[in-house]
């Protein structure tokens, strides 16, 4: 994901510039990103930064009119409206559009930190306090990787270009592993990397003299936490008033925008209260290549009430004749935070640039106004790993246990977003801008002061669709939910779609063993085209046994595959055997073991070399 690298020494100026160039380069991973480099060898600050063209960072550094401010930021920041001109006023020389505004705003803002909306890192030289700050989002969305060695503080947006500069932390963190294992995700600060770690969220890390001073923060949770819960209907009003307040501002910017519309509740909630634009909004809806899913056909609807242009984007064949490609790339580039199931975003988010290089999104919608969660530990089958690697996934369970003790609001915005969510945007971010209108820090501090009552109506979405456009909100959903529609007939098309659904679920990834084995002596009726792409896109479960059968043959019964230390050789290859002639259903196995082995190659096994991630 484009952001800055660097790091922060008293070697000779020489080195430290080479291993700066090392960084930078193992991170430019297109041709549509720009990058460069700022050094002050006095204060011991190399800084370097990779930017997609024309994104709200791509025009570093940023200066005060004196030089004395130097800020080198990534991501995007939603300011207040008239913050430019309000700065202007005050006699500051800067743009009206663009991040020429922060540097001033750092000299102006005691609380410049804790003040930014958006999802962020950065770093920010102050020559007069003679102090270097290194900081980041308050959810932690924009990672930040770091190590410290004896001769340098290293910081990277992606971790690949830490160990660019630092082969020898090419070792696997194993507690770092379970969890991946366990979760698809690695739980608080740690990485699958030994050594190296990530910032904590709301961090302003100071530095002064070439070392590392103060590890502080600029915002705490528990400041959320404390609000005293509202009545059920101010709660109403106060977030449907700072949804519409605030939501025009993620559709600013230089860049081109589109909407990645689903048949869901969270981008129609978005598309209810975008305000009307002179220039048509690009919509698209990532689809299955065997037919037209629920979310296209709804996203469809939604788009021409709106009168706004729509396409679908299916994952088609190409994707899985390049499936290989695509599996490996998404692995390295996420530095192993999606598995190889997450290859086909990758794949989307390629076509979605054609219509737009900024992309708004509903993610985190559901997640944040119900307190869905997105992830839970899930045991292996037994028989798998070796014992001393099940105590690591094992140890998962109890770190998750601990962290859902917490509010259950800090759960979602502050764990489960920036340790599970992270990978899949940051993915998508290699090739799009990505914007959640849902991370917009109003909008999340006015739902911690959701009612407490249990009557009370958490999820919202519904009425403030309505509410924002009565034509959007008598539209029924992909899973039929809402809408105009009553009765009888209401009730069995929403029942037909939640049994298709269930049923697509069934036939791919949550098929159990022993149906598995009824559907492979059916196989000539090929059954599965009853169900696939009714609502999901991706069919793992089939295209492993079929058209990805090679591949995963290929690498799994590969003999440095079967020769890892924490894996039983025969349950391995049973598995494969199992899916493959397609008796068995071992479809998240198969993610499991296809990452674990691309990050060994990509990571583990060999020295990375330039260009090695791309």
């Amino acid at each position: 994901m484009p952001g800055i690298v660097g790091l922060v020494t008293d070697m000779p100026r020489e080195q430290a510039t080479l291993e700066l160039a090392r960084m930078i380069d193992s991170i430019e991973h297109e041709s549509f990103y720009r990058s460069g480099m700022w050094v002050d060898a006095s204060a011991g600050i190399y800084v370097g930064w990779v930017a997609r063209k024309d994104s709200f960072s791509d025009a570093m550094p940023v200066c005060n009119e004196r030089g004395d401010v130097v800020l080198i930021f990534a991501g995007e920041e939603f300011p207040e409206p008239g913050t430019a001109r309000r700065l202007r006023e005050r006699g500051h020389t800067l743009e009206l559009d663009g991040p020429s505004y922060l540097a001033h705003l750092y000299e102006d803002d005691p609380a410049f930190l804790s003040n930014l909306n958006g999802t962020f890192h950065g770093i920010v030289a102050d020559r007069t306090r003679r102090t270097a700050t290194l900081f980041n989002d308050r959810y932690g969305m924009h990672r930040l990787y770091y190590h410290q060695s004896p001769d340098a503080f290293y910081f990277a947006a992606e971790a690949k270009a830490i160990l660019a500069a630092k082969p020898e932390l090419r070792a696997a963190d194993a507690r770092g592993l379970g969890e991946l294992v366990a979760c698809g995700c690695v739980l608080e600060n740690r990485t699958i990397f030994k050594g190296i770690h990530l910032l904590p969220p709301a961090s302003a890390w100071a530095f002064r003299n070439k070392t590392l001073e103060v590890r502080g923060t600029y915002f705490d949770p528990r400041t959320w936490e404390r609000q005293e819960p509202l009545a059920p209907e101010l709660y109403y009003r106060e977030l449907r008033d700072v949804f519409a307040r605030n939501l025009p501002r993620f559709f600013d910017g230089h860049e081109r925008v589109g909407i990645a519309l689903t048949g869901g509740l969270d981008t129609r909630m978005i598309m209810a209260w975008r305000q009307p634009a002179a220039q048509p909004l690009p919509c698209y809806t990532f689809g299955s290549m065997f037919r037209e899913t629920q979310d296209v056909r709804v996203a469809r609807r939604v788009a021409r009430v709106l009168e706004q242009p729509h396409e679908a984007i299916p994952i088609e064949h190409g994707f899985l004749s390049r499936f290989g490609h695509y599996a490996e790339r998404s692995v390295r580039l996420s530095d192993g935070c999606v598995d190889v199931s997450r290859a086909a975003d990758l794949y989307v988010s390629e076509k979605a640039r054609a219509f737009a290089s900024a992309k708004v999104v509903g993610t985190y919608g559901s997640e944040m106004l119900s307190l869905t969660p997105a992830f839970k530990p899930m045991p292996p089958p037994p028989g798998l790993f070796e014992p001393e690697f099940l105590d690591r996934i094992g140890d998962a369970s109890s770190t998750y246990a601990e962290a859902r003790r917490e509010h259950p609001m800090t759960f979602t915005a502050f764990r489960q977003s920036p340790w599970w969510h992270y990978g899949i945007v940051a993915l998508e971010q290699t090739q799009l801008t990505v914007r959640s209108p849902y991370l917009d820090n109003d909008f999340i501090r006015t739902i911690y002061r959701a009612p407490l009552s249990a009557g009370a109506e958490r999820d919202v979405r519904l009425r403030l669709i309505s509410d924002g456009n009565r034509a959007l909100g008598r539209l029924t959903t992909d899973r039929g939910v809402g809408g105009d529609s009553k009765g009888l007939s209401a009730v069995v098309a929403r029942s037909f779609l939640e049994f298709t659904l269930r049923a697509e679920y069934a036939y791919d990834y949550n098929m159990p063993q022993w149906l598995a084995r009824i559907d492979h002596l059916l196989s000539p009726l090929r059954l599965e085209r009853l169900f696939l792409g009714r609502h999901k896109m991706l069919h793992y479960r089939v295209w492993y046994r079929e058209a990805l059968s090679s591949y995963v043959r290929d690498m799994l019964l590969d003999a440095r595959t079967l020769a890892r230390p924490y894996l039983k050789r025969g349950a391995v290859e049973s598995m494969v055997r199992g899916h493959l002639e397609g008796y068995r259903n071992y479809t998240r196995e198969i993610h499991k073991l296809l990452t674990l082995e691309i990050l060994h190659r990509a990571f583990f096994d060999h020295q990375l070399t330039p260009h090695a991630s791309r």
